[in-house]
Order: C-alpha cells, then sequence, then structure tokens
C-alpha cells in the first residue's frame, strides 16, 4: 500500500473516494478524510455491506435476494493500480477502486470486478492475454426535470438544436467544445486512455474510442470515463446519458468491444498467422461468441430499455453472424495484419457494466476455443436480411442464461443468481408503469 500512500501524500491528497462498481456499473463506495484512509489501509476497516452487489438500479433489494442472512459486510481493498486523481473538486481528491473480500479474505464472488479477474484467471491458466479496446457512444441531451417529457437535444454553441443526421460531422462536435475540452483535460488527469472521438448518427451523438490493452484496466477506465462525462456535461448545462435507446427516433448507443489474444510470455498476436490468414484459435473464439452471446445477454443488454436498441433494420445487430469489415453483423472482422488480428463484438449497449460485459465476451470466446468450436461462414451483405437471434427482451434474455450450464459454472452459479434476481426485480417494476403510449392509444379506443 506504500503506492497509494505516495499518491496522497505526494499531491496533497485531502479526501478520497474509495469506489466499488455495483451490478448496474453504478459508483458505490465511501469517501473519508485522507489521513483516516491511510489509517484504515493498515486495519481493513473500510466495509460496506454485501447487498450493495444484489440491489436494482434504483438501489431496492430484490425479494428473492441471496444476500448473507446476517446482511455480513465485505471488506473494501483499495487497488493500488486504479488510484487517480478526480479533476473536478475544488480540493485535492483521489479516487481508488476497490476489490471486495469476506471476514476470511475470501473474493466477494458477486462483485463484477471479481468476475472479470475470474474470466482473465482462465485465460493465464493457458498463457494467454486477451487485449480489448472499447468503443463507447452516448448522447448529449437537454436538461430533462420531468421523465414524463421525451429528450430532447441540447442547443450548441450556434445557439440551435440538431435537427438532422451528423454522422461523423465535424462541426457538429465543434457545437459542443468547451464539453469535450473538459473531457479530454479531466481524462487525461485520470489516466484515462481515449483515442479518437467521432460524431454518430444521432443527434448530439458522439463515439470515444478507447487504445487497445489490458482488460481490467479497460474495465476500471471505461467505468471511471462514464462519470467523467456526466460530470463534464452536467457543468456546462446538459446531460450526458449512456442508456442504450434514449430517443425515440434516434439510433441506440453501443459498447463495441474489440478483442484479441496474444501470448502471455511473448506478446505474439494467437489470432493471426503470418501469412494473414486466420488461426483455428480465432476461429474458435468467433464460434464461441456466436454459440453463447445470445445466452450472455443480460450481461450485455442488462436493462429493459436495451432490447429497444436490438431492432431490425438499425445500425445494431440482430443475430451473431460474423463477417468481414461488415458492420451489420453482430461480429465484425476488420481487415488487418495479423498482428492486430481481433473480432470487433457490436452487441453490448453502452448501458452495460463494462467489466461484466467485457467478461462475458471474453468468457464466450474462451469457451470457444477451449472446446475448440467452428463458426459458420462469414456473411456476404447484410446480416439484418437473416434471422433475428438474439433475445428480444429481458425475459428471454435471463431464461437463456440459466439454462446455459457452461456459463454459468464460468461465471458463477452464485453471481448468475444474483443477476437473475435483480433483473427479474428490476422488469416487474417496469411491467408496473403504465406509459403514455398507452394512455394515448388504449384509453378511449378499446
Amino acid at each position: 500500500m506504500a503506492v497509494l500512500e505516495e499518491f496522497i501524500r505526494s499531491n496533497r491528497i485531502t479526501e478520497v473516494e474509495c469506489l466499488v462498481p455495483d451490478l448496474s456499473g453504478i459508483a458505490r463506495g465511501k469517501i473519508v478524510p485522507a489521513e483516516k484512509f491511510l489509517r484504515i489501509l493498515r486495519d481493513r476497516g473500510l466495509r460496506l455491506p454485501e447487498s450493495v452487489f444484489i440491489q436494482t438500479v434504483t438501489g431496492d433489494t430484490p425479494p428473492n435476494s441471496i444476500t448473507n442472512p446476517e446482511n455480513s459486510d465485505v471488506y473494501m481493498l483499495p487497488d493500488p493500480a486504479s488510484v487517480r486523481f478526480v479533476p473536478w473538486y475544488d480540493a485535492p481528491t483521489a479516487a481508488v477502486i476497490c476489490d471486495c473480500v469476506y471476514a476470511d479474505g475470501s473474493a466477494v464472488d458477486i462483485s463484477p470486478r471479481w468476475v472479470l479477474r475470474r474470466v482473465l484467471e482462465l485465460y493465464a491458466e493457458r498463457g494467454w492475454k486477451p487485449l480489448v479496446a472499447p468503443e463507447l457512444e452516448f448522447f448529449l441531451v437537454a436538461l430533462n426535470k420531468d421523465p414524463d417529457y421525451p429528450l430532447t437535444p441540447p442547443v450548441g454553441r450556434s445557439g440551435r438544436q440538431e435537427s438532422g443526421r451528423q454522422a461523423f460531422g465535424i462541426d457538429a462536435v465543434n457545437e459542443f467544445d468547451p464539453i469535450f475540452e473538459a473531457v479530454y483535460d479531466y481524462c487525461e488527469k485520470q489516466d484515462i486512455d481515449v483515442d479518437t472521438m467521432s460524431h454518430e448518427a444521432g443527434a448530439a451523438q458522439i463515439e470515444i474510442n478507447f487504445n487497445h490493452g489490458d482488460a481490467l484496466s479497460l474495465a476500471d477506465q471505461v467505468f471511471l470515463f462514464k462519470r467523467t462525462v456526466r460530470e463534464a456535461a452536467i457543468r456546462h448545462g446538459i446531460y450526458a446519458t449512456f442508456m442504450a435507446k434514449p430517443m425515440q427516433n434516434e439510433p441506440g448507443s453501443a459498447m463495441h468491444i474489440h478483442q484479441s489474444l496474444v501470448d502471455a510470455t511473448t506478446g505474439r498476436n494467437l489470432f493471426g498467422q503470418e501469412g494473414g490468414g486466420d488461426t483455428s484459435l480465432f476461429l474458435s473464439h468467433i464460434a464461441g461468441l456466436q454459440k453463447y452471446l445470445p445466452s450472455a445477454m443480460p450481461l450485455l443488454a442488462p436493462n429493459v430499455n436495451s432490447y429497444r436498441r436490438l431492432v431490425q433494420g438499425s445500425d445494431a445487430p440482430i443475430n451473431v453472424h460474423w463477417g468481414r469489415d461488415n458492420r451489420t453483423t453482430g461480429l465484425r472482422v476488420p481487415l488487418s495484419p495479423p498482428e492486430a488480428r481481433r473480432v470487433e463484438n457490436r452487441v453490448a449497449g453502452a448501458d452495460a457494466n463494462p467489466y461484466l460485459a467485457i467478461a462475458a465476451s471474453l468468457a464466450c470466446g474462451y469457451l470457444g476455443m477451449r472446446q475448440e468450436l467452428e463458426p459458420t461462414e462469414p456473411v456476404k451483405g447484410t446480416a439484418h436480411r437473416l434471422a433475428f437471434t438474439l433475445p428480444r427482451h429481458q425475459g428471454d434474455a435471463l431464461a437463456k442464461l440459466n439454462a446455459c450450464r457452461p456459463l454459468k459454472e464460468l461465471l458463477g452459479e452464485r453471481f448468475v443468481a444474483s443477476v437473475t434476481a435483480v433483473k427479474q426485480a428490476e422488469d416487474a417494476a417496469y411491467q408496473q408503469v403504465i406509459s403514455s403510449w398507452e394512455r394515448e392509444n388504449l384509453l378511449l379506443n378499446v
């Protein structure tokens, strides 16, 4: 823990945010004075109730929760590699992401960060190291204080809202220059390794690409990035949202995950052959994604809103076919030299917990390689002409996950039970809501 103490002393930190990503990817935890934090490090004094990992997006506990009957505390262990300066506070503040353990030192097996660690350990046992590069989309929207009203694009520096499609529009991005200058400044100060930014097809919809790297580090960065963008936007009088489908007539927002595999010792890419062809490992990895991604959907499309993005004729995929540089497929293989051979999982939504989305995607590929599966033939032309094979709603997705024994064993039975309990509770709450569409079209017509 000397790294943490040195960071706090050298940066004259006065407060420390001890963060834990919950099932929905929301930052939970505690804020403590820096001196108290240093004392706590020595006696493992940071604790949370285990139930923090089994609550809905609104903070409710499901009726069939699997928490310890005594609601026992778990202990927060700050990860020194994750400590960062938080740039938007007046007082010098640090943030550190924590792993959680029980009193006996064993890992909390229902925590998202541990689930990703578990998958990475399986790769490490075979001498493999996966590399990932997320691409994250989000919308900027005008302040919306009444949830009964639809979201609208914000007003940019021109004084007008976007009214049409501005995909890759440079001037459209420049409408919100002050926000993005703050985002890049905040990211630099937090060592969040963002790369390119572009305008997506939706009104005030932006995509940020991350440089490829270690899976756990990238999950940490996406977790912190979401918080960073929301903070920068709200400081400029607008919202940033990572909802999968925030506006009715606009496209959805995705979190595409590029994933490749290297030899842990030599760093050699194990997906590409020297002559330019694909290795058998690469094809089996794709086959694993094809076979298991539909069952992993509660981790890639975790909310009732997520499935509004996955519709016929949209930019989002509807199945798990693969193709070379084909953006209509669920799995795209970009044109690349052997040393950069990778597959892009285009199924996950921007609303997914990055730890769980990356864990699920890597788990599916791992199962394919372990079982030596073979993929289908790559698709030429649009994959939207083919059958819709992804789950269409949350209930269908949960049923597929619970019926998939290999995924349940790999991710952990207790973790899958937690996801099921939380998502069933969220779906039950959603089903109680009567929408404006129902009032508009059914009130006097049926």
